[in-house]
């Protein structure tokens, strides 16, 4: 990550945004997916506002002592090498076993063909990569943390 291209990006919102935020607001860094190909699909589905949404396992939380982000706070979304092209502000969360994740949900995450069988087969494969990374076991039981949010600014 480029923290002064970031730190630029942060200041040149809250200078055009500062209804929203200020340079003391606290906002989180980083790029959806697992690879340089999945971060940029997602972050352009994200500058499209094709994507509102996004689920993630709790238990990486929970492995990587991170905390669950609150509603209201903001992320700098970058691409895969740290460069940041958007701001979200997260609307919602929710947190609920994988198998019990409303279709909506689904259509909001605006992935595939935006249907709830291609949603679950790709998260499905993508949670199964990430607990396989800390040598565990998906199962769809596992919590999932939901996250609706707003596109409020994009380069």
């Amino acid at each position: 990550m480029n923290e002064d291209l970031v730190k630029q990006f942060w200041q040149q919102f809250v200078s055009e945004r500062p209804e929203l935020a200020n340079e003391d607001t606290p906002y989180k860094v980083e790029y959806f997916g697992d690879g340089e190909a999945m971060a940029r699909e997602l972050l352009d589905l994200i500058k499209a506002g094709e994507k509102t949404a996004t689920c993630s396992l709790y238990r990486m939380y929970e492995y990587h002592d991170e905390k669950v982000a609150d509603e209201g706070s903001f992320n700098i979304v970058t691409d895969y090498q740290g460069n940041p092209e958007a701001i979200i502000r997260i609307t919602d969360i929710d947190i609920i076993p994988f198998r019990s994740i409303p279709e909506d949900i689904a259509e909001k995450e605006g992935e595939g063909d935006q249907s709830y069988e291609y949603w679950y087969e790709a998260h499905e494969n993508f949670f199964s990569r990430e607990m396989d990374s800390i040598s565990e076991t998906f199962e769809d039981d596992l919590p999932v943390v939901v996250e609706q949010f707003d596109l409020v600014y994009k380069q």
